[in-house]
């Protein structure tokens, strides 16, 4: 069988639009266990496989609730980080992706960011007897699960908008050519149950902040082409969530870690959104009343 060489770029999707610690940490590590693995018959969705295991392992961790496993669990959540990431270099570096391994990673990545939360409000409520502090866990698994489907929604467009890795749609719904494959449809469906309602909120969100109309060529390129509107929604991407994590769990934080969660990330999610709603808005309104 013949394999295409090895190329780190063509693992990538976009260093634009991806998020910093992705560019510069996540995915050079990934990139590290991605390239051996191309020579091999291991397949994206094996990677995925191992790396939601990494990940409810974190979640065991973080449930023991001593300093040496709360260490272990951040450094199992940086693991289960760069093997999420090397299931998708690893898919585009051998032209593997699919339509299931999308759906998988998803729901995986919904199913582990519960369990880890769960856990680390288990560990919270067992050694403080906080039921404010559960609570908050649950708030701080919502935010982190509303933010990352922002991001994604922004870093999909943007791929749109460059005619890469179009297999992602920007709101996921059943379609004729769905039907066909019985085991990615079961999945999709159960993703539009987690996500449908996220990702039609968030689209809504964007017609909101660019005040509706259509969308051309010219316009589209500037509203999800701007680099700073990429970069706030770049930083509540699925890595630079599970980074925060990492580096509390090491400083044995975890409650503040919680309160900088919900406060700090949404407060980053509301300047984002009005970002876009206020600043690049006028930009637009600008475009469209200028002569072509």
């Amino acid at each position: 069988m013949t394999r295409t060489r090895y190329s780190y770029s063509a693992s990538l999707k976009s260093n634009e639009s991806d998020e910093p610690i992705n560019t510069y940490i996540i995915r050079p590590l990934a990139g590290l266990i991605v390239w051996p693995l191309t020579y091999t018959s291991i397949t994206p969705n094996q990677v995925t496989i191992a790396s939601l295991c990494a990940g409810f392992f974190a979640a065991y961790l973080y449930a023991q609730g001593t300093n040496g496993a709360i260490t272990a669990a951040g450094l199992f959540v940086t693991l289960k980080d760069v093997l999420d990431s090397a299931d998708g270099q690893l898919a585009r570096a051998t032209q593997r992706y699919s339509r299931l391994g999308r759906f998988l990673d998803s729901l995986g990545d919904v199913a582990v960011n519960a369990s880890l939360f769960a856990a680390i409000g288990f560990t919270l409520f067992h050694t403080t007897g906080s039921i404010a502090l559960l609570l908050l866990s649950a708030l701080a698994f919502l935010s982190t699960t509303m933010r990352v489907s922002y991001h994604v929604f922004y870093h999909t467009a943007f791929l749109h908008l460059q005619d890469t890795y179009t297999i992602n749609r920007l709101v996921e719904d059943i379609r004729e050519e769905d039907l066909q494959d019985k085991k990615t449809l079961h999945l999709q469906r159960f993703f539009l149950v987690v996500y449908g309602w996220q990702d039609r909120l968030i689209a809504r969100l964007d017609v909101w902040c660019r005040g509706g109309g259509e969308l051309g060529d010219q316009r589209a390129n500037m509203w999800f082409g701007d680099r700073t509107a990429l970069r706030l929604s770049g930083c509540m991407g699925m890595g630079t969530e599970l980074g925060m994590l990492t580096l509390f769990s090491l400083l044995h934080r975890l409650e503040e870690y919680l309160v900088v969660n919900v406060v700090g990330g949404n407060l980053l999610a509301v300047g984002a959104v009005l970002y876009r709603r206020f600043a690049l808005r006028r930009r637009l309104t600008r475009m469209e009343r200028s002569p072509s």
